[in-house]
């Protein structure tokens, strides 16, 4: 990998881990377009390494006061009841999905799973289904003609079963496409939750679940065409675009529709399907010297 695959590589996954469109699937597309070889899932989970540590520093003030709370938890039984030590168990209880599901699907996420065609399914799947849910929070908070405006859940209402389903909800990004952020922001509007409060605990949820996966593929960097070099380079980069990703996001969801993520995911699926069926992409393009 050169030193300039590297930069638009580490450039893509800081504009796109945090958007509901699929870090994965467009560092899989850029490589496919470019002609270059599939960067791989090891580069791919070391990069997220980058784009976590903007998440550390934009929720420090957040990520401290769980912390402190959590650990306290453990000697004092008040403590337990405070809503940042519970966050804490709910971040560890979301986690456990993915983390099952990474290991039990290793093959298949660094092979079948990366094929073009599975790829523009699950952005078109994916796509509709946070169109319903967004639409569905739209519905809720505007209320209608005949309809009052409904209350949507906030993290305080957060317990168990909705962090496991924010889990397996999650473990869907296993699969390039689906989206880590599309896929836990789509489950948590299902759930009633405000857009505020799917994308916050989204972002807190990848915490341990994209640093446990980066280092567990450490120990791959330098085998096949990715060496250290240019994967450290393309997570620094990855780092600075993505804090000033995350910083705009979370100012549009405020006031914003998903709608613009949702066309996007569903164009793009179809671009996709129309190269390969037309024969002017393959489907494993790069991935025989990847």
């Amino acid at each position: 990998m050169s030193w300039f695959e590297s930069f638009v590589l580490g450039l893509v996954q800081g504009l796109t881990e945090f958007l509901p469109i699929s870090s994965s699937a467009h560092l899989r597309l850029t490589a496919a377009f470019a002609g270059w070889h599939d960067p791989g899932a090891a580069f791919t989970a070391i990069t997220q390494i980058g784009t976590e540590a903007a998440v550390l520093i934009y929720f420090r003030q957040d990520i401290a006061r769980i912390l402190s709370a959590w650990f306290r938890s453990l000697t004092d039984r008040e403590m337990r009841s405070d809503h940042d030590a519970q966050m804490g168990w709910l971040v560890i209880v979301g986690s456990i999905p993915i983390g099952v599901l990474g290991l039990t699907l290793k093959d298949q996420i660094e092979g079948p799973f990366r094929d073009l065609r599975l790829i523009a399914t699950t952005l078109i799947v994916m796509g509709i289904v946070l169109g319903i849910a967004d639409r569905l929070a739209a519905r809720d908070e505007s209320g209608g003609r005949h309809r009052v405006v409904k209350e949507r859940k906030t993290l305080k209402d957060l317990g168990v079963r909705d962090g496991l389903i924010y889990g397996f909800c999650q473990a869907m990004a296993l699969i390039p496409g689906v989206s880590r952020s599309g896929a836990t922001i789509s489950g948590g509007l299902l759930m009633g939750y405000t857009r505020e409060s799917a994308a916050r605990y989204s972002f807190l949820l990848a915490i341990p679940a994209v640093l446990a996966s980066g280092a567990y593929e450490l120990k791959d960097v330098g085998e096949g065409h990715v060496s250290w070099g240019p994967t450290v380079f393309a997570t620094l980069v990855a780092f600075f675009v993505g804090y000033a990703v995350i910083a705009w996001f979370m100012k549009f969801i405020t006031t914003k529709s998903f709608m613009p993520f949702v066309i996007y995911r569903i164009l793009l699926g179809i671009v996709i399907f129309a190269l390969v069926w037309s024969g002017a992409l393959s489907p494993h393009a790069g991935e025989s010297a990847g």
